[in-house]
This record gives C-alpha cells, structure tokens and sequence, in this order.
C-alpha cells in the first residue's frame, strides 16, 4: 500500500495546509511520478454503460448547438456517434469500482475521511470541456495519459454569471487569469470557489479527488431533523392559565415566552451534536446502500476466510470515523453506525479508520481479542468490510 503524499518533496504537508488549504490554488509537476492510471478510456467508457454507475456525457456542441448534459448507463452506440472533439465523458465514485482509484486516497490521509467526496474520473479528446465554473469544495486534479490545459479565474461565479437554462454550472463570460498545461502525474490543487476550465489538447484521462464539507443549511437542518425525531408528536403548546386580554390581536409577553422556552428546549450540549454529527457525516447516502456479504460467517470463520485471503479491505461504500476524547471509552462510526468501544479496545477505531487494507499480520495481535473479532464480524454483516475475491 503507497501511502506517500501527493505534494512531492518540495511542500511539506504543513505548510500545504497553512498556505494553500482552502486558500488558493497550488500546480505541483511531477506530483506522482510513479502513478499509472488503472483505467483506459475504453474501460472507462464501459463502466458508463454499467446500470448502477454514475456516469455523465457533456458535450459542447450538442443538439441545438449549445451544451447537452446526458446521465448514464450509456450504450455503445451513444459513444459511436458521438463526433471527434468537444465531448467528456464522467463517471463519479470510481474509486467503488475500481480497488487501485481507492489506494489512491491513501496518499491524502493528511485530509480527515469525513471529508471524503468521490474519486472521479474524466476522459475527453481533442478540445474536450465541461465548461469554466466553480466547484464549492476542493478538490485535487491529478493529469492521467494525455495533457490538458487549464484555466483560472478569480471572478464572481454566482447565479447571474451563469448560462441559464443549463443543467451545468457554466460562467457565461470566463475571463481566465492563469493558465497551467498539466501532463502525466502532474497534479493541479483548487479550493472552493475558483472559477476553471479543463480543456484537453489531445486524449487524455483526468482525476479528480473531491474534499466536501457540508453546507451549513445542512448541518442545522440535519441535526433538527434527528431532535424532531426523537420528540413526542403528540405534545402540544399549553396555555392552562391562560388571562384575558383587551385584545384577542396581541400575542402576550406570556405566549411568547412559552415559545421562546419550547425553542430552547432544542438540545445543545456538546456530547449530542458530537455523537450526531459523527453518524451524520459517515452516514450512507441517499440511493446508496452497503452491498452485503455473499454468505454469513461467524467470529472463527472470518477469521480463518481472513487468513485464507491474505487481506481484509474497507468498503468504499462505508464512511469511517472516530472520537476520542472520553477517558472511559471511544466511539466508533461506520457508515451512520455508532459502535461504543471501551479503552481496552483503544487500538481498534485508530486501526480500522486509518487505512483500507488490513493483512493478517498486522490484524493478528488483536484477532485473540474476542470483542474485536465480535467488532469485525459486526462490520462485516453490515457491508462495511469485505474479503477480496
């Protein structure tokens, strides 16, 4: 497994997160020197036409003339007639299809999991784009087979600059104020915000690595959303000593703060949102699903299949997380799961949270330890762990 950082020997990862981070754009050449891409346009192609992939196809001069976004599976037809430039095709999640695309986030595990999106993966021909635009999260280009030129801008891309009527967040005017050529194992970083354009100046393959944070409409509304769960729909407002007023228009003092107290009955204390958020953010996504192991194996039989495989490898489809700031115990979350884990088990959310791969040898210390096989055998009836074919 390479777990070697991305940023070359010219940036500490340090000062990548003071001075770049979140910033402004960083262009490292050579930045995987030893990197092959471990798809070809054509399986690329092929995982398009796959019913459960995610796949898009933009063209520049589509039908009309203007930009035309279709979703996938495609046919391989759509491909035969497409014309000789000015396409791309996309296909998101492919480090869930494709085991070397999820070695690949072991070279950013200076980056917390939670912050994980997708590997995606682009191919184009000759002058192939998705447009200049703005990505509201970070994400690292990484230059496959082929170049590509890309261009940068510092302007406002809000809802007005853009072509309406587009399923694509396109700039209807690009002024581009840099411009880099990026070529195999050249790696291109841009924070959120950074108005770009890829344009291909022959075949070429392009990865993105994507970093989201979650809007924050969406922490609160998420993290009321689970409060109102858990509250009694049933329970109303109550006025039991309700006083005559001179008129039936004004809402008292005494009406307002009753619902002044039933909105601050919101819980607040750290602990809760903590325990929320780390289910929330491993959480499986909507029209996701963990797929499930083929047969049902018991703590002596996973652990023989694990000695048999050689290895034991993290799914892709689980999100894995951990907090550890209790000195009784340590909370483990896989893929909205929340597994209670006391410090004679301190070893196991560390080891299961920082990497993909786990080989007998390094899981042999602790498969003496019944409650962590117990642990495993969980993670393995949920999906969230699987023995390589």
């Amino acid at each position: 497994m390479n777990r070697q950082s991305p940023l070359g020997d010219n940036i500490t990862v340090e000062t990548f997160l003071q001075e770049y981070w979140q910033k402004r754009p960083l262009l490292i050449k050579s930045a995987l020197p030893d990197f092959h891409c471990p798809v070809t346009a054509e399986e690329l192609a092929g995982l398009a036409c796959e019913e459960g992939v995610e796949s898009r196809l933009i063209q520049e001069h589509g039908k009309g003339g203007g930009w035309q976004v279709r979703n996938g599976p495609f046919s391989e037809e759509d491909f035969l007639a497409l014309p000789d430039s000015h396409w791309t095709v996309l296909v998101q999640e492919i480090n869930k299809q494709i085991p070397e695309f999820a070695l690949l986030l072991e070279r950013f595990r200076f980056i917390p999991n939670w912050r994980l999106d997708d590997v995606m993966v682009s191919f184009a021909p000759d002058q192939g784009t998705v447009g200049p635009h703005a990505d509201n999260y970070d994400v690292f280009l990484i230059q496959g087979p082929g170049k590509r030129r890309w261009q940068l801008s510092y302007q406002d891309a809000g809802p007005e600059q853009l072509i309406p009527g587009l399923p694509l967040r396109v700039l209807k005017d690009f002024r581009p104020e840099e411009e880099y050529i990026l070529e195999e194992g050249d790696m291109l970083y841009l924070p959120p915000g950074v108005v770009h354009q890829g344009v291909a100046l022959e075949e070429c393959i392009t990865i993105s690595v994507g970093f989201r944070a979650p809007a924050k409409v969406e922490l609160l509304s998420g993290y009321l959303a689970d409060v109102l769960a858990q509250m009694d729909p049933e329970a109303f407002y109550e006025d039991p000593d309700l006083q005559p007023q001179r008129n039936p228009g004004q809402i008292s003092e005494q009406a307002r703060e009753r619902i002044r107290g039933i909105i601050r009955s919101v819980p607040l204390d750290d602990e809760r949102i903590d325990r929320w958020f780390g289910s929330f953010t491993t959480d499986v996504r909507p029209g996701h699903y963990l797929p499930e192991p083929e047969e049902s194996l018991d703590a002596a039989q996973l652990v023989a299949a694990i000695r048999e495989a050689g290895e034991l490898w993290r799914s892709e489809y689980a999100r894995f997380a951990y907090i550890d700031d209790d000195p009784v115990q340590i909370r483990l979350y896989v893929a909205g799961e929340e597994f209670t884990l006391g410090r004679h088990l301190d070893f196991a959310a560390p080891l299961l949270c920082g990497q993909r791969i786990y080989t007998p040898e390094e899981l042999d210390p602790y498969l003496i330890n019944e409650e962590f096989v117990a642990l495993l055998v969980e993670l393995y009836r949920l999906g969230a762990v699987y023995l390589p074919e």
